[in-house]
C-alpha cells in the first residue's frame, strides 16, 4: 500500500521560512507527479504546487516567487521550501501523489504563521 508521509511543519513567524518534505513508500513515486495542496479553516482544499516526473512544475499564483517545490527520485521525497511566510498561508499542507491513474494523498502537516 503506497503510504505518503509529511514532515516539516510548525509555526513560524510572518517573513520566515519553513521546508515541508513527503516520502513515499512505493516505487510509484518516479513516474508519479506530486503535489502539495492546503486547507485552511473553513475553506475548500487547494493547489499550491505541483512537480512531473520529467520536472515540470506549476504553482498558483498565491504563492509565486516564495515557494519552491523540489523531488529527490533517490529518497523518494518531494519537498516544498516556502520563504516570505504569510499569515493567509496558514493551513494543514497535504502531500499529494498521482500515478497510473490513481491518487494518493498524506495525512496533513499544519503550518502556522503568526506573530
Amino acid at each position: 500500500q503506497v503510504q505518503l508521509v509529511e514532515s516539516g511543519g510548525g509555526l513560524v513567524q510572518p517573513g520566515g521560512s519553513l521546508r515541508l518534505a513527503c516520502a513515499v513508500s512505493e516505487s510509484i513515486f518516479s513516474i508519479a507527479t506530486m503535489g502539495w495542496y492546503r486547507q485552511a479553516p473553513g475553506k475548500e482544499r487547494e493547489l499550491v504546487a505541483t512537480i512531473s516526473s520529467g520536472a515540470h512544475i506549476y504553482y498558483a499564483d498565491s504563492v509565486k516567487g516564495r515557494f519552491t517545490i523540489s523531488r529527490d527520485n533517490g529518497k523518494n521525497t518531494v519537498y516544498l521550501q516556502m520563504n516570505s511566510l504569510k499569515p493567509e498561508d496558514t493551513a494543514v499542507y497535504y502531500c499529494n501523489a498521482v500515478a497510473m491513474l490513481k491518487r494518493y494523498w498524506g495525512q496533513g502537516t499544519q503550518v502556522t504563521v503568526s506573530s
